[in-house]
C-alpha cells in the first residue's frame, strides 16, 4: 500500500516504514549468505573461497543497480510527496528505460572481460574455474538484478515498504531450497548455486515489475504520460551517477582489498568470505535503513516541509544504534558459532581470519550507521557533491591504510584494522555535511 511519508509523526512514521524494509534486507542478504553457506558445506573450503572471491566483483554490477534504484527512487518519492502523478508515472518509465540500457552495457562488459577481473585479483589458480563459472551465470541474470531493484526503488518512493519485503522472503526461502538441491541433491557444485540464485531472482524480479505496473494504473492521472523524458533522465542521473560511482569505487576498492587478501592464501580468503557476508549483512541493513529516510527527505522536500527533515534525522539516528547494539555484541560473543554456518571443518587460518574481522569491525557499527543516516538525508535532499566526499574518503583511507598495514607484521590483521580509521572520519565529514544543510534554519537541533 502506498503511504505518505509527509504526515504524522516523524519517528513512528519511519519506524513504520524501514521496519519492512530492514526486514527485505535481510532476506536479500540470504541470496548471497546461502549461496556461501552452501558452497561451504556441500562443496568445500575451496568453493566457500570462489563464491567470497566472485563476489567482490559482482559488487560492481550490484552497484550499478543500486544507483540505479537510489535514483528512481528520490525522483520518484518527490514526485509523489509534491502530488505530480504524471511527472511520477513518466519518471519510473524513463528509469525503467535508462537502467535497461545501462545494464545491456554491463551485461557486454561482464561476459568479455570477468576472466581479466579475476586475473587482476589474482585468484589462486585451485579456485579460478569456480569463480568464472560463477560469475558467468551471474552476468546473464543482471537484467533481473536491474529491474528488481528498480521495482523496489518505485515500492519505497510511494512510501510501501512491505511489498519488497513479501516478495524477498519468498524468493529468498526459495534460493535457499534449491542451492542445496541443485547442490545436494544434483550434484552441480559452484553452477548450482549460480542457477539457483539466477532463477529465483528472475522469478521474484518479473512478479515485482508486475505489481508496480499495477499499481501506477491504479493511481488516477488527467494529463499525457510520456514514456520518456530528457529532463527528468537528467534529474534521475544526477542522483544515480554519483550513487553509482560511490558504489562502484567502493566495490574496486574492494576488489584491491581481494587482492591483497588473495595473496595470504585459501585459508585466510575463506575466513574472510564468510565473516565479510555477516559484516556486509550489517552494513547492507544500514544502507537499506538510509535508503527509507532518503526517500522519506524526497516526500518532504517536494511537499515543502523542511522542519520534518532533522525530526526525521534523529530518529534515524535512534533506530540504527538501536540495532547496532545487539549486532555488534552477537558477533563479540559469538562470532565463532555463526562462522560455522559457513565452514565445516575450517583451517585455523580461516577461523583466525574470520574472528578477527568480525571483533574489530563490530565495536565501530555505532559509527558507521550514524554515517549511513547521513547520507541518506543528503542523498534524498539531492546533495550528492558532499555525500561522495564522505565516502570516497572512507574508501581512500582504507585501502591505502590496508595496504600499508597488510605489509607490516600485523599481516592480514592489518587490513582489517584499517576500516575503522576510514569510517571515523568519513563518519565525522558527512555529519559536518549534514548539519550544514538547507533545513539548518528549520531546526536549529540536530543530535
Amino acid at each position: 500500500m502506498n503511504r505518505d511519508l509527509t504526515t504524522g509523526k516523524p519517528e513512528t512514521v519511519l519506524w513504520q516504514f524501514c521496519l519492512p524494509l530492514f526486514g527485505s534486507i535481510i532476506f536479500q542478504q540470504l541470496y548471497t549468505i546461502a549461496d556461501s553457506l552452501v558452497a561451504g558445506k556441500f562443496i568445500g573450503e575451496n568453493a566457500l573461497a570462489a563464491v567470497g572471491n566472485s563476489y567482490e566483483i559482482t559488487l560492481i554490477f550490484i552497484a550499478f543497480a543500486f544507483g540505479c534504484n537510489i535514483g528512481c527512487s528520490v525522483i520518484v518519492s518527490t514526485f509523489f510527496g509534491a502530488k505530480r502523478f504524471e511527472q511520477m508515472k513518466t519518471a519510473v518509465f524513463t528509469a525503467l528505460i535508462f537502467s535497461g540500457t545501462l545494464c545491456l552495457m554491463l551485461m557486454l562488459i561482464g561476459i568479455l572481460g570477468c576472466r581479466g577481473l579475476l586475473e587482476l585479483i589474482r585468484t589462486p589458480q585451485q579456485v579460478f574455474a569456480d569463480s568464472k563459472v560463477y560469475l558467468d551465470i551471474y552476468v546473464r541474470g543482471l537484467p533481473f538484478v536491474f529491474y528488481y531493484n528498480i521495482s523496489t526503488g518505485i515500492f519505497s518512493a510511494m512510501g510501501d515498504s512491505r511489498t519488497p519485503f513479501y516478495f524477498l522472503a519468498a524468493s529468498s526461502c526459495a534460493n535457499i531450497a534449491m542451492d542445496i538441491w541443485f547442490v545436494a541433491g544434483f550434484r552441480m557444485g559452484v553452477a548450482g548455486v549460480a542457477w539457483a540464485t539466477f532463477i529465483c531472482q528472475g522469478i521474484s524480479a518479473a512478479l515485482a515489475l508486475f505489481v508496480v505496473m499495477r499499481r501506477l494504473k491504479a493511481i488516477r492521472t488527467k494529463g499525457h504520460i510520456r514514456f520518456f523524458s530528457r529532463s527528468i533522465c537528467m534529474k534521475i542521473a544526477k542522483i544515480a551517477i554519483p550513487s553509482i560511482l560511490q558504489q562502484s569505487f567502493v566495490s574496486v576498492g574492494n576488489i584491491i582489498l581481494q587482492g591483497v587478501i588473495n595473496g595470504f592464501g585459501p585459508g585466510v580468503m575463506a575466513g574472510y568470505s564468510a565473516a565479510i557476508k555477516l559484516n556486509n549483512l550489517v552494513i547492507t541493513a544500514f544502507t537499506t535503513l538510509a535508503n527509507g529516510i532518503s526517500n522519506y527527505t524526497a516526500q518532504n522536500m517536494g511537499a515543502g516541509k523542511m522542519s520534518r527533515i532533522p525530526q526525521g534525522f534523529r530518529a534515524g539516528l535512534k533506530m540504527v544504534w538501536l540495532l547496532s547494539l545487539p549486532i555488534a555484541a552477537l558477533y563479540l560473543l559469538c562470532g565463532k558459532i555463526l562462522l560455522m554456518f559457513f565452514m565445516s571443518t575450517p583451517s585455523q587460518d580461516a577461523m583466525h581470519t574470520g574472528l578477527m574481522l568480525l571483533r574489530i569491525l563490530s565495536p565501530f557499527y555505532f559509527v558507521i550507521s550514524a554515517k549511513l543516516v547521513s547520507d541518506g538525508v543528503l542523498r534524498g535532499a539531492g546533495l550528492m557533491g558532499p555525500f561522495m566526499i564522505g565516502t570516497f574518503t572512507d574508501l581512500i583511507l582504507r585501502v591505502v591504510l590496508a595496504i600499508i598495514l597488510s605489509g607490516t607484521q600485523l599481516g592480514a590483521t592489518g587490513i582489517w584494522c584499517a576500516w575503522p580509521v576510514g569510517w571515523s572520519i568519513a563518519t565525522f565529514l558527512s555529519m559536518l555535511f549534514y548539519s550544514r544543510g538547507p533545513w539548518k534554519q528549520a531546526d536549529r537541533v540536530f543530535f
